[in-house]
């Protein structure tokens, strides 16, 4: 009896510290770490997320921007940082993709916790305004007339850009020149200057150019139209029965990171996502805000590992 009594002691004095630091959560500042240049697609999520969350946590949120080997530098400081909740990530579906093209220093799977997924967005497949094709349909017909011939962009290998315009190429029986870019501003310009034929990239970073007319939106990649672009139809209604392919974005802790750490914050993360403003404010750029706990979102990663893995091996992409 005494040793029991003695046992349990024990483990209620190892519980109090960790009980104590949840309790006081966050008790410092609270960083975000975003693996990529200022500016993109992740950034400005990210800053919007901060922003709001400052508020729910009681403590400055900041913005870290640590680029680098396609976001494997940012991601791999959040991997090794102390699961106190303090260093989070926020990446694209990057975060798995990099696992079937290059050794990383991590496991992401095992070395990171899923807090949430956060936002999924269309792609938007874009042509310069003097590529004859006027829609998807007639895209497609001009690739089959020409194969090999039309030069589409893609920002980086293996982002969600690559990955799309691939699985275009298998869905539609295409053929299309990949050429690869470091970066979607170098891209764009090729593209509205003519020198490119198309690119298939994100609504956020597309939507201005569309918008401005200096290139042509052809087709958004998602199950259903662009609120900001009504007049676009998706890839589906335009012949490709079932296609549907998004570019996603989450929030990751370091590993072990405690759980009612990483429930407070999913549920924060949560309930300012689908506030009236942001929620407006994200679908009018393209994104649609997501809810789920973080069992879900581990769930949905392993599943998104799985195909992102079939794509790559089929297509043969390489890391340079």
């Amino acid at each position: 009896m005494k040793r029991r009594t003695f046992a349990a002691a024990a483990g209620a004095v190892a519980f109090a510290p960790a009980a104590r630091a949840q309790a006081d959560y966050p008790s410092r500042p609270v960083r975000i770490v975003v693996p990529f240049p200022p500016g993109g697609p992740v950034d400005t999520l990210a800053r919007q997320v901060a922003h709001r969350l400052t508020t729910a946590l009681g403590q400055n949120v900041l913005v870290e921007n640590k680029a680098g080997a396609n976001s494997v530098v940012g991601s791999d400081a959040v991997a090794k940082a102390a699961p106190d909740g303090h260093t989070l990530l926020l990446n694209a579906g990057n975060l798995i993709i990099n696992q079937h093209l290059i050794k990383t220093p991590y496991d992401a799977e095992t070395d990171f916790a899923p807090v949430a997924l956060l936002a999924k967005g269309a792609l938007i497949v874009c042509v310069t305004p003097e590529l004859p094709a006027k829609n998807f349909a007639e895209l497609v017909a001009l690739a089959k007339a020409s194969p090999g011939k039309l030069n589409f962009a893609i920002g980086s290998v293996g982002a969600a850009g690559h990955i799309a315009t691939e699985l275009l190429m298998r869905r539609a029986d295409i053929k299309l020149f990949v050429v690869a870019y470091k970066g979607s501003g170098p891209a764009y310009q090729d593209l509205i200057g003519g020198q490119i034929q198309g690119f298939v990239e994100p609504a956020l970073g597309a939507m201005p150019h569309v918008k401005s007319g200096k290139i042509r939106a052809l087709a958004v990649t998602s199950g259903r139209r662009v609120a900001a672009l009504p007049d676009v139809p998706t890839v589906a209604e335009s012949g490709v029965a079932g296609f549907e392919f998004h570019s996603w974005y989450g929030l990751w802790a370091p590993a072990r990171t405690p759980p009612a750490i990483v429930a407070r914050l999913n549920k924060e993360v949560g309930a300012i996502l689908n506030a009236g403003e942001l929620k407006d404010r994200l679908v009018a750029q393209g994104f649609e805000p997501q809810s789920g706990d973080p069992a879900s979102f581990a769930a949905f990663l392993k599943t998104e590992s799985r195909e992102i893995g079939v794509v790559v091996r089929d297509a043969g992409i390489k890391a340079e």
